[in-house]
């Protein structure tokens, strides 16, 4: 049995409908309203529609929500925000299924509707920091939960709007098994720019203290935090979100091409390591994995912000903003893909205004290089090149899967050996200021001094397009 809990300040437009909508659920014993005060007859419609009316001892949300908890006679508690409309038939049934059948103790809902501000400004970032295993809650902040009665009493519930966030925090880190139930598309009524303003600070300091309570404040665990955060911006399924479904995709390598010169070069100079680096550059008995291996000892214990300012001050290649914002204009979305590090690909990136980069991850500890690097996941496939097991081939076919885009609207631009093989799986390709003969020849077209010469080789072109 259930018993639907609805927390309301001032709702007399929805609370009749949300009332009968929840009575009418199979399984729903009891509704109980608790009123924070309401002065526009919000309790009189609640109690004709069928409710149990009690006021809250206590101004603000979490407040109500415990007065319902300790009132309601079921085992199963739903709540329910009082000013929603248009809700699925079967919500509350959706809700209390995971509890039903054993597999959740906490039940979050999901719904069509897009993240309010206080949750993408405040929230988010806050969790993210803090608290990134629930990074995949969608709506952190809803306040269309389910639990067991005795699991809430169990809870000690924020008296304000940190409450639903505060609760999914604390089941989280009891270890409590919580779940999503897709509800469909849900109308909310917006709220003032001023009663935003007090939740994000509620949902903050909640935040927050949680923080300081199960000690994640350090700066051992935000740092730890930030490493999560790049390896998973490496991730397709982070990539596809951000990029979208695009038409077209150009692909440029990055040394050579988009800067002058050698990323790893300029930092062996930078501190002072360019003869140990030159026994292992371009060194043909060694694997490529082990020569990035090699490569990433001599830069442990280099501060990062060292290899962001190298990276930096890479001189770019004549037209290379130009062109990628001509690209961008025409519907191209922009990536580099780099056989260098992350960190660098995407100063780069920035500098050029390219959308992503896909490279592999050097790993920092408390901002200083580890030497430890690891070869960039998406540059791995079960049938990708024959070649390479690490290559940027197997990128551009994770990429065709991921965006959904076929072979023929991907172009790519690179200058030496290691590109041709993303050359090959491209529709179109350009060999910029090539190497060596062989890139020359695995290419569509080769170009020369300027990027920007490269639109004049694909002027006309049925790939390029008008």
């Amino acid at each position: 049995m259930v018993t639907v809990i609805i927390p309301v300040l001032n709702e007399s437009r929805s609370v009749k409908y949300v009332v009968e909508f929840a009575l009418k659920s199979p399984g729903v014993k009891e509704v109980i309203v608790v009123d924070d005060g309401s002065i526009d007859g919000t309790p009189e419609l609640a109690s004709g529609a069928g409710a149990r009316v009690m006021t809250s001892t206590l101004l603000v949300k979490g407040a109500s929500m415990l007065d319902g908890i300790w009132a309601a006679a079921n085992e199963h508690l739903v709540f329910v925000d009082g000013e929603l409309s248009m809700l699925s038939t079967d919500l509350i049934e959706r809700m209390v299924k995971p509890l039903s059948d054993g597999s959740a103790d906490f039940v979050k809902a999901r719904f069509s509707r897009s993240s309010g501000r206080e949750t993408v400004l405040t929230a988010r970032p806050l969790l993210q920091t803090f608290f990134p295993e629930l990074n995949y809650i969608d709506q952190p902040l809803g306040g269309i939960i389910s639990e067991t009665r005795t699991l809430f009493r169990n809870l000690r519930l924020e008296t304000d709007y940190g409450v639903d966030v505060g609760l999914l925090i604390d089941v989280s880190l009891a270890g409590g098994r919580i779940a999503q139930a897709d509800i469909g598309e849900v109308q909310h009524d917006s709220q003032k720019l001023e009663a935003l303003g007090d939740m994000a600070r509620h949902v903050s300091r909640t935040i927050i203290n949680r923080a300081a309570r199960y000690n994640r404040l350090s700066l051992q665990h935000i740092q730890e935090v930030e490493e999560v955060e790049r390896a998973t911006e490496q991730e397709l399924t982070s990539l596809s979100s951000r990029v979208g479904q695009p038409q077209r995709l150009a692909l440029f390598d990055m040394e050579g091409t988009l800067v002058r010169g050698r990323f790893v070069e300029a930092l062996a100079k930078r501190v002072n390591k360019v003869g140990e680096l030159s026994e292992y550059l371009d060194n043909e008995p060694i694997t490529s994995e082990e020569r990035m291996s090699r490569i990433g000892t001599l830069i442990a214990e280099v501060p990062r912000e060292v290899l962001e300012q190298v990276a930096s001050q890479l001189p770019l290649m004549p037209g290379a903003r130009e062109l990628v914002v001509w690209l961008r204009a025409r519907g191209f979305r922009l990536g580099i893909i780099s056989d260098s590090y992350f960190v660098a690909t995407e100063i780069v990136r920035r500098r050029v205004f390219a959308d992503f980069s896909i490279a592999h991850l050097m790993k920092f500890w408390g901002g200083i290089a580890t030497g430890i690097v690891s070869a960039c996941p998406a540059m791995t496939h079960k049938s990708g090149c024959d070649l390479h097991a690490v290559c940027k081939l197997n990128a551009v076919r994770h990429l065709m899967e991921s965006l959904g885009i076929a072979r023929e609207r991907i172009l790519s631009v690179g200058d030496g050996v290691p590109d041709c093989c993303m050359s090959r799986g491209s529709g179109c390709s350009v060999a910029f200021s090539p190497r060596t003969t062989s890139v020359s020849e695995a290419v569509t077209f080769v170009g020369r001094e300027d990027l920007m010469r490269v639109l004049k080789l694909l002027a006309g072109t049925q790939f390029l397009g008008p």
